[in-house]
């Protein structure tokens, strides 16, 4: 008799322990799945952002371009201003976003060309109200402007290594 009540507990505790068993490996797989779903979700909010501030930076640096260009030729006019307005809110959005978003080597690089960016803005709005600072002209202001390019490529650099778009072999 006892051997028989020990014959039913140890089949009844080895299908408990089976069952119990299968459930961490259950749990552990659908952990493991929703991290894997986290850093994929992470990858494309990542993505997202990158596209975005690199976008609306060469766009805020185009219209800095732009905007020297009609101060050259022939006078700003309010849609200039605003068009340039525009960009300067757009980049100063997804700059903020990539704060929140970017790994602090992407971050760095962003930072850069939002300085840069902002200079030659402040540079350009005081030659149109006439009150450069001392050796600002039209010419360092487009020299300063050509100069972002080089930024805005190693910030795109930067964020095509973090997404691994350029594997390092």
């Amino acid at each position: 008799m006892i051997i028989a009540v020990a014959g039913v507990a140890g089949t009844l505790g080895g299908t408990l322990l089976a069952q119990r068993a299968s459930e961490r490996a259950r749990r552990r797989e659908i952990e493991l799945l929703r991290d894997h779903e986290e850093v994929r979700e992470n990858l494309r909010l990542r993505r997202t952002c990158y596209v975005e501030l690199n976008r609306d930076a060469r766009q805020f640096t185009t219209a800095l371009n732009q905007y020297l260009h009609v101060m050259r030729e022939r006078g700003v006019e309010d849609a200039d201003r605003v068009a340039l307005d525009e960009a300067k809110s757009a980049h100063r959005d997804r700059y903020s976003e990539a704060q929140m978003t970017a790994p602090d080597e992407v971050l760095a690089h962003a930072a850069e060309v939002s300085r840069a960016l902002s200079a030659v803005y402040g540079h350009v709005k005081r030659l149109e109200r006439e009150q450069p600072e001392p050796g600002e002209t039209l010419a360092t202001a487009a020299q300063a402007q050509a100069d972002i390019w080089i930024r805005l490529r190693a910030m795109r650099t930067a964020m095509r290594d973090d997404l691994r778009v350029n594997p390092q072999s």
